[in-house]
């Protein structure tokens, strides 16, 4: 099946293909990550504020999407708040359940392996790895192509949030290098959308950073 929401997509964005696993390097901050394309979802569906780069909860019927509904739930609606707070605190909850509705949905599997035949560890895959890299194509060619455009796609809001995370899957740093100014480009058109969220996220992954951040595989 074919992923539907951001947060799921940007769950299997950082999958490393070639090398068949979560990197340990693409896996920091994704709690984060998941949250903020959420978030993203939310801002597109009329269901939070993000004037002045502040975040509010709007009224409305919640998203159907449990895990976006939680983190809606969780948004100030008392008055225009900062962002990080919301995107950082609960990021540790934010993996289970969006692995959860993957491995539901047959897109992700759990294995079972051994170390040095004591103990016994798991480990998620992925079940599909043709459509993650698809994925992430997609993902890169929002940028690389310059096509321009008036929507928050879910490619955009990706290609730009991997930047954030430093996401190798899907750009290397050199690649981050060479294409710095059309990624800035891609940047202020979600900036435009969704104020303050990117910076946001980039504090908070920095500081999860800091500590080792990265709650499971």
């Amino acid at each position: 099946m074919v992923p539907t929401t951001l947060a799921q997509k940007l769950y299997l964005l950082c999958y490393t293909v070639k090398k068949e696993k979560f990197q340990l390097d693409n896996i920091q901050g994704r709690g984060q990550l998941l949250r903020a394309g959420a978030m993203t979802e939310l801002a597109r569906d009329g269901l939070l504020d993000a004037t002045g780069g502040k975040v509010q909860r709007l009224a409305g019927n919640p998203p159907e999407d449990p895990f976006t509904a939680s983190v809606w739930y969780d948004l100030p609606d008392d008055g225009p708040k900062g962002w990080l707070k919301f995107l950082h605190d609960k990021a540790h909850t934010a993996e289970t359940p969006v692995r959860d509705q993957l491995l539901a949905s047959g897109d992700v599997a759990i294995k079972r392996e051994k170390k040095l035949g004591l103990v016994s560890t798991s480990r998620v895959t992925v079940v599909h790895p043709d459509l993650v890299h698809a994925l992430q194509d997609r993902v890169r060619a929002t940028v690389l192509d310059g096509a321009p455009g008036d929507d928050l796609t879910d490619e955009l809001a990706m290609a730009v949030l991997a930047v954030e995370l430093e996401l190798a899957s899907v750009w290397s740093k050199e690649e981050r290098r060479t294409h710095k100014s059309a990624l800035k480009a891609q940047a202020a058109r979600f900036d435009a959308f969704v104020p303050g969220l990117r910076k946001a996220l980039r504090d908070s992954y920095l500081a999860s950073r800091a500590v080792g951040g990265g709650w499971s595989a």
